[in-house]
């Protein structure tokens, strides 16, 4: 009997928990849970420093045997909490509205074990009839942070949450963000394998959003490499973005992964919407894979293996976009197989007045001036830092030497853009330069340096049928340093080296003749036909001094003739003042040879004989034939003088050393003054050899 006490009392008292968990669970179910709101609601407005009401019934209620759960978990009883017309107030200060978040109904699922070591497992968290006004200002406080209790001793797990319909309202003054947006629930074959529909608008850095598209309803946060569907179209501004694809890992919200199209009149017009600085583009359409990676401080895109067109030239690529302080980062690789120069023509500033018309752009570039005056916009060069890659195949140009091959890599670095190098290959030979543009000042420091080696002759006038039997290669160099804006004044500011030499070849009698007015020859090739004149040498150079080139030395030797040229060319002014004499090197009947000038504008140049020489020699004529005899009148009209030729091998090593060893004025006035050319070492190209 004694034995049995024991027993007696354990299950005296296990029939007593048994007996209160019963109470509690009829209390839980029959207790008007609705009575407790306002102690509910005071101590959430307290807790969170906003006002905070259950407006509607509140429930409790009971469920067993969870499909969803496995293991003893599945038998554990689980209370479901039911609130009807929930709210919480936005601070005073938004323009958004005055509630945060208005909710007709939301339901959770609570697991009860893990209370007991603070964790609210939240198992299933149903939304319906969402409304949300979120503001983030400029200075980063906004309305979802509440009051600072300080650190939490609780922890919060949401398994799965369910959005029924609802709309948003979120504005951003840091990134100039005012969106709406409107959801609803879709069923049927619409909705695999999504389960809402929703439309957006608003604005964001004034560009006018207008778009809508489908995505899951249900997102679950339990379990890693979760994916959950999106599908969206939109416009903004003259942009127009279609994504599908998935979020990774929606829990912590880990990556992104979409298919992307993105189309629009010009890039330009991406910088208001990405803060990306792309240049003035023709029309352009692209097609790849946006990639998101949240590396716990910020978000790391990259646009891959896309492929596009800009105007009809064809890009491909991947483009990886890092944001860092100072400021954010762009790099990666770009190919093309086609590029139209014409298409980059707004990013040079060579576009034509149609072209500016049909992008609906004011034309500034006056009708007496040949360089373009169209200017470079550094305020938003310091937007970010780049470092890109670029190859094209073919550059197609519409009335010039196709140019192929090409290979830059573009670096922003501080408001410092930089093409180290920029090389390409036209006329049979290769062009290696580097290109440096500061932008840190109002006007732009800018430097030049170019290499062209094995030039073909014949290639450089693809277009002048008497060149095509010519032969023979030319070889030039320029160095120059400018400042301003536009290309214009940059050449116009200039200062620095030119210089070219032509080395043994052949060239057509008949472009020779025509320069030195040799009637009978010029008749002769007109009606019979052309022939070529061996040329054996040919060298140039001339000295740039705030955009004055004066010629150094000119000179072109040919078994027939010896032409000098002396004056300069004003890029300031675009002005020509030459001086072209060609001397024969055999007897020549019926000539008019005689010193030639070139003067006139680059848009308007004037070319003739001088009047001098020529009314002399035809003064002299006239005279003989009414003095002498009619015949005499071609005497003044025959050359019998001889010119020596131009010793060639000397005339073109004197070029090349000049080349390779003067220094401009402009370096020689920076060495004077102990201030040398930033980065000169890394803008000498290094020409390659034949």
């Amino acid at each position: 009997m004694t034995k049995s006490r024991p027993l007696n009392i354990f299950l005296a008292i296990l029939g007593f928990l048994v007996l209160l968990l019963v109470a509690v669970v009829i209390f839980i179910l029959t207790f008007d849970w609705n009575r407790a709101r306002p102690y509910i609601n005071n101590k959430v407005t307290e807790s969170i420093g906003r006002e905070f009401a259950i407006k509607g019934d509140l429930k409790v209620r009971f469920k067993w045997m969870e499909p969803n759960e496995t293991g003893w978990r599945h038998y554990v009883p689980r209370p479901h909490i039911n609130a009807a017309d929930v709210h919480i107030a936005n601070p005073e200060w938004t323009r958004t509205g005055p509630e945060l978040v208005s909710v007709g109904s939301v339901g959770a699922g609570i697991h009860l074990l893990p209370l007991l070591h603070k964790e609210a497992r939240i198992t299933d968290l149903a939304v319906e009839k969402l409304a949300v006004a979120a503001e983030r200002r400029a200075d980063g406080t906004n309305t979802w942070t509440f009051k600072d209790n300080g650190p939490s001793q609780w922890e919060v797990n949401i398994d799965r949450v369910q959005l029924n319909e609802g709309t948003v309202r979120y504005v951003d003054g840091g990134i100039k963000l005012d969106l709406n947006a409107k959801a609803e629930t879709i069923s049927g074959e619409e909705a695999k394998p999504y389960g809402l529909r929703f439309v957006v608008g608003g604005t964001y850095r004034d560009a006018k959003i207008v778009g809508g598209g489908k995505m899951g309803n249900v997102l679950s946060l339990e379990r890693e490499h979760i994916n959950f569907p999106v599908q969206a179209n939109a416009t903004a501004g003259r942009n127009k973005l279609s994504l599908e694809g998935v979020l990774t890992d929606p829990r912590a919200l880990a990556g992104i992964d979409l298919k992307m199209s993105l189309a629009g009149a010009t890039m330009a017009d991406l910088y208001p919407l990405t803060g990306v600085l792309l240049p003035e583009t023709p029309p352009y359409a692209t097609k790849g894979r946006l990639v998101g990676k949240n590396t716990g401080a910020d978000w790391r895109w990259a646009y891959r293996d896309f492929t596009g067109t800009v105007g009809g030239s064809d890009l491909q690529g991947t483009l990886e976009y890092i944001p860092r302080k100072p400021r954010p980062f762009l790099t990666g690789a770009v190919e093309s197989r086609q590029l139209r120069l014409e298409d980059l023509g707004p990013t040079i500033g060579a576009d034509s007045a149609a072209d500016k018309a049909a992008r609906g752009r004011k034309n500034i570039q006056p009708a007496d001036k040949a360089l373009p005056v169209e200017q470079f916009n550094t305020k938003n060069w310091d937007a970010l830092d780049a470092d890109v890659k670029f190859t094209g195949k073919k550059v197609l140009r519409t009335h010039d030497i196709p140019i192929n091959d090409v290979t830059t890599h573009i670096k922003m670095q501080d408001k410092v853009l930089t093409l180290i190098p920029l090389n390409f290959s036209m006329a049979g030979g290769q062009i290696t330069s580097h290109i440096r543009l500061d932008g840190r000042e109002p006007q732009i420091d800018a430097q030049m340096r170019l290499a062209a080696r094995h030039l073909k002759i014949k290639q450089l006038f693809p277009k002048l049928e008497s060149m095509q039997a010519s032969v023979g290669e030319v070889n030039a160099d320029a160095a120059l340093l400018g400042k301003g804006n536009s290309v214009s004044t940059m050449l116009a500011t200039s200062n620095g080296e030119l210089g070219a030499t032509v080395s043994e070849g052949t060239v057509s009698k008949f472009i020779l003749e025509a320069a030195g007015l040799n009637v009978a020859n010029l008749v002769f090739v007109k009606l019979f036909g052309d022939k070529q004149v061996q040329l054996n040498c040919g060298a140039g150079d001339f000295v740039v001094e705030r955009g004055d080139a004066q010629i150094r030395r000119f000179v072109v030797d040919t078994d027939e003739a010896v032409i000098n040229v002396r004056g300069s060319v004003n890029l300031a002014t675009e002005q020509l003042d030459l001086d072209i004499k060609p001397e024969t090197k055999g007897a020549r009947i019926i000539t008019l040879r005689t010193p030639l000038y070139a003067k006139g504008t680059f848009t308007n140049p004037k070319v003739g004989p001088h009047a001098g020489p020529l009314a002399l020699k035809g003064g002299a004529a006239v005279a003989l034939a009414s003095l002498v005899n009619p015949l005499a009148a071609l005497l003044p009209l025959i050359n019998v003088s001889k010119v020596e030729p131009v010793n060639c091998a000397a005339a073109l090593a004197d070029a090349t050393r000049t080349r390779n060893l003067a220094q401009s004025p402009s370096t020689v006035r920076n060495v004077q003054a102990k201030k040398p050319v930033p980065d000169a070492q890394n803008v000498t190209p290094t020409p390659s050899k034949k």
